[in-house]
């Protein structure tokens, strides 16, 4: 089954400056469908959007079908809830905004037009993709008013009919432009019945799949009758083409990889990880408290907060030496140091405080190797034993001046070999967050498994997570990635 587009409009001679097309539908005609095609994308151009308006209906009705519209109901809302949420933001946040706005007359509402994250002020590109990734609507306008300096004061959906021939001719190429990055047809000779998005960064050193693991997910896709296609950070515009995101590099809330969820959740894409997720797992801060309110064991931690005075000798006492600093969202084991004692304590906060106003100091729990249990949909999939990279205190080793000795070795076994503690803890801890893919980092201790941290993002490398699964690991994640487009 082929992605279609299809235009609804008020009416068939709102289309008139344009060529026919085979893909213009009334919203009347819309409405009254019957067994409609799931799978076409909707761009609703109906003039009025407002609450229960026929345009409402349209996104609306559209979502219910499973089809993507454009804009979703959430965006209508959105739109038409700006001034109440009190979203107005300074203008003067982009400076390309700012050298604009600054030639303009200060007495008078300027009006800025987007049509698909495109404008025809050229040093205003960059502002209204941003516009068009927050409000994912065809027409917008974008209201600025001078009240001591530039505020955007509303941002409206247009409608097709009050365009200007000039107006009318941008819109007609930004259309173009985007139904030939987004709604392409299907790309190979076998249509499969969903598309895949692979986020990676090839040029990732340390990234959590390697090739030939990615090659594995693509292949197994296939066979769960989903087209996969890795993308990089250069496709953003191009994901609405996916029904759904898996994220294959190192996740961060100020970071692209967020975004991609961002934008991927909000057009109802199915995404792994979702951005609650990344949110939640990327920052130790949250995780301590979350765990800690639902009394999953952890290792002894303390908050340090830069604004305040810390009692360095006091922190020694209580959690014993060595004692181990982090900042909030490292990963890889960045960001993370071992204090001997309270010199090397006070010198490792003050270097750690230049990146992060907090820092977690936890006490330091010796063991051969951490165990890591890989969850999906909250259950076990994989666990691995990781050993400490050779003379060092961690499983990666990044003051190594080789990259053979940068991480420690592993080994693979069932989940049914694993301590049944050490499975328990993991599934109470992942629950708290979602049903995605997880990797949660263990210790065994004499009192019980303790959690380090959660991945959302976690590493399934070729020879090693699927050591003892092969390639049927890839093929739990992808038919999971199938049952959940299924059910969308």
């Amino acid at each position: 089954m082929q992605n279609t587009a299809l235009i609804i409009l008020d009416d068939i001679t709102d289309w008139q400056p344009y060529y026919p097309s085979q893909s213009i539908v009334t919203a009347s005609e819309y409405l009254l469908q019957q067994n409609a095609n799931t799978r076409a994308q909707i761009l609703n151009l109906c003039g009025d959007l407002s609450y229960l308006s026929t345009g409402y209906y349209v996104s609306l009705l559209a979502e219910a079908r499973g089809q993507r519209a454009l804009p979703s109901v959430s965006t209508i809302n959105d739109l038409a809830n700006f001034s109440h949420y009190q979203l107005v933001l300074p203008a003067n946040t982009d400076k390309q905004i700012s050298k604009y706005l600054s030639q303009q007359e200060t007495g008078a509402t300027q009006r800025v037009l987007i049509c698909f994250g495109q404008t025809e002020q050229q040093q205003l590109s960059g502002f209204a993709r941003q516009i068009f990734d927050r409000y994912p609507c065809p027409i917008l306008w974008v209201e600025f008013s001078h009240q001591g300096h530039w505020f955007i004061t509303n941002i409206v959906a247009g409608h097709l009919a009050e365009l200007d021939d000039a107006e009318q001719t941008f819109f007609g190429n930004a259309l173009d432009s985007f139904s030939k990055r987004v709604w392409r047809k299907a790309r190979a000779p076998k249509e499969y019945r969903y598309d895949l998005a692979i986020l990676h960064d090839p040029d990732e050193p340390i990234p959590t799949s390697d090739k030939k693991a990615l090659q594995k997910f693509i292949k197994a896709a296939k066979e769960a009758d989903i087209e996969a296609e890795l993308i990089t950070a250069d496709d953003y515009n191009r994901l609405l083409e996916f029904d759904a995101l898996f994220i294959r590099e190192t996740t961060r809330i100020n970071h692209y990889t967020y975004h991609f969820a961002k934008k991927a959740e909000a057009n109802g894409m199915v995404v792994i990880d979702a951005p609650h997720s990344i949110l939640q797992c990327a920052n130790k801060v949250f995780l301590k408290e979350l765990l800690d309110k639902h009394k999953i064991p952890t290792p002894r931690t303390e908050l340090l907060l830069s604004q305040q005075s810390i009692d360095y000798h006091a922190i020694g006492e209580r959690l014993g030496y060595p004692v181990v600093l982090k900042i909030p969202d490292g990963s890889f084991s960045i960001g993370v140091e071992k204090a001997e004692n309270i010199d090397e304590l006070k010198s490792i906060a003050a270097e750690l405080f230049k990146k992060s106003t907090i820092l977690l100091a936890q006490e330091f729990v010796r063991t051969e190797f951490d165990w890591r249990i890989g969850v999906l949909n909250n259950r076990p999939i994989y666990a691995c034993r990781y050993f400490m990279a050779r003379n060092h205190w961690q499983i990666y080793n990044h003051a190594s001046s080789t990259s053979r000795s940068k991480s420690g070795g592993f080994e693979t076994v069932g989940v049914h070999q694993v301590p049944k503690d050490v499975v328990k803890t993991a599934l109470q801890a992942t629950r708290l967050i979602g049903d995605g893919l997880y990797g949660v980092d263990m210790k065994l201790t004499n009192k019980g498994a303790v959690i380090i941290e959660i991945n959302d993002n976690p590493s399934i490398d070729a020879g090693v997570e699927d050591q003892l699964l092969g390639d049927e690991l890839y093929h739990i994640i992808m038919r999971d990635f199938a049952r959940r487009l299924d059910e969308k």
